[in-house]
């Protein structure tokens, strides 16, 4: 099992699950979250990431706007949970974001080089973190991307989406691939957070499919 970390970022301390490899780590890796937190179920993604080598950490980006002693699995997968997220994402903002992922991945770097992934809100978080921090990341469903597409890419960056989900359309998907036609855009039989193993939408073929192809996109460009 891992344990919460402090980071120490510009605007205040941020906890971070670290989850940590047996052995020498392969490489670092920052999880980041979709718009619940840093639940139980993204923790539970570090830790896998972990068995597979990785030095993990997924930050608490929500510290920011609820502060640090704040409970991480307080928001509820139901419409309140979504409203409540939504309004943590508006108040923290993209630069605050991108700090806490700076932050982690300087705390990572004795573990060598350092990706990221991350779901939902995170997924677009992760895309930033390619553009403008020179991560290599992979993005899941991360339906914010279009606005930032015309930037240039300073890292390599893989995306997956779900065929069934509303909230990306397939002109959005499209748009992946024209602007970025080097980075490998994956589209699933599934919903909208198909790799959350809590939910309805959860897909376990279309999860494992990308993970696979995550685990081989990281061995690539992280080693």
């Amino acid at each position: 099992m891992g344990e919460w970390v402090t980071l120490d970022t510009h605007h205040g301390p941020v906890r971070a699950w670290q989850a940590t490899p047996e052995g020498k780590p392969r490489a670092g890796l920052v999880v980041i979250q979709e718009i619940f937190g840093a639940n139980a179920h993204i923790r539970e993604v570090a830790e896998g990431f972990a068995a597979k080598g990785y030095a993990v950490l997924a930050p608490s980006f929500f510290d920011l706007v609820d502060g640090a002693d704040s409970d991480p699995d307080a928001l509820p997968y139901d419409p309140d949970g979504v409203k409540q997220g939504l309004e943590h994402v508006t108040a923290l903002g993209v630069e605050k974001a991108l700090e806490v992922v700076r932050a982690a991945a300087s705390r990572l770097a004795p573990a060598g080089k350092v990706g990221t992934v991350g779901y939902c809100w995170g997924g677009s978080i992760a895309l930033l973190s390619a553009l403008r921090l020179g991560l290599p990341s992979v993005s899941y469903y991360g339906a914010r991307n279009v606005q930032f597409l015309d930037e240039t890419p300073k890292a390599p960056v893989m995306f997956h989406f779900g065929a069934q989900d509303k909230s990306i359309p397939p002109e959005a998907i499209q748009a992946h691939r024209e602007k970025l036609p080097k980075m490998a855009t994956f589209v699933y039989p599934a919903d909208h957070a198909f790799n959350r193993s809590v939910g309805h939408a959860y897909d376990p073929d279309s999860a494992e499919l990308a993970l696979e192809r995550t685990l081989d996109f990281f061995s690539e460009h992280l080693g």
